[in-house]
């Protein structure tokens, strides 16, 4: 039995790829210490004195930055890609939905039952990365809205424009969370779990698919390349 090399990733999807692994954890330490500073306390001198909070909140919010970059970067490529266009996948017609059914029951069965072709990227993962790209925006949404709580006088070092555009842009998280701006802070912490959870599945997943399907998916962030026999 021979096996054909299949390319699945360009190297900036893969570079995007890493970035936003990388981001994420930074994002998730930083974040619970700001949430909740639990290491200052092994710290000889006053935490206050050392900015540590002051650190930890602006390496969240560059890292924020670099989401927000990704996000705009893989919202274009899903539309315009020239390698792939993942919004054909979530289309719900009938060859989509089957692909996703039939992914499903794979994953569900153990591989018992193969009835799509693995060669491309299928519905069920594209709607699984759809789902933590929407994740990732709730964040930066909730995330720029206590943000911008910050900046009560309407002004900022760049302009005025700046608080505005992210109130125009943020606002309306406060009413849909539940009020208040606690609510959305809760969201906000709240979601990171939903995310953490997310990427479990994922790399379970990966790693599931590796070893039931033995095509080499496990390599594709690494190579941009899987193997599928021919």
């Amino acid at each position: 039995m021979s096996y054909k090399q299949v390319k699945r990733m360009t190297p900036a999807m893969r570079i995007i790829h890493w970035v936003n692994a990388f981001s994420m954890i930074g994002a998730v330490i930083t974040g619970l210490y700001i949430g909740h500073p639990y290491y200052q306390t092994f710290i000889a001198d006053g935490a206050v004195d050392k900015y540590v909070m002051a650190w930890n909140r602006y390496g969240h919010f560059m890292i924020a930055i670099i989401f927000d970059v990704t996000s705009v970067i893989i919202a274009y490529l899903y539309f315009f890609s020239r390698f792939e266009k993942p919004y054909k996948k979530l289309i719900p017609n009938g060859k989509n939905v089957t692909e996703f059914i039939a992914v499903l029951v794979n994953l569900l069965t153990l591989n018992r039952s193969k009835k799509f072709d693995s060669s491309h990227a299928d519905s069920f993962n594209t709607v699984y990365f759809t789902i933590f790209h929407i994740l990732l925006i709730w964040m930066l949404l909730t995330g720029l809205q206590m943000y911008v709580h910050g900046l009560e006088s309407g002004i900022s070092s760049i302009g005025a424009w700046w608080p505005w555009l992210l109130h125009i842009a943020t606002d309306w998280t406060i009413p849909f969370t539940g009020g208040t701006l606690m609510d959305v802070r809760i969201s906000h912490h709240e979601t990171m779990w939903w995310i953490i959870c997310w990427v479990v599945f994922h790399i379970y997943y990966q790693v599931w698919r590796t070893i039931f399907w033995k095509e080499g998916d496990i390599a594709i962030v690494i190579g941009g390349s899987k193997f599928v026999k021919e």
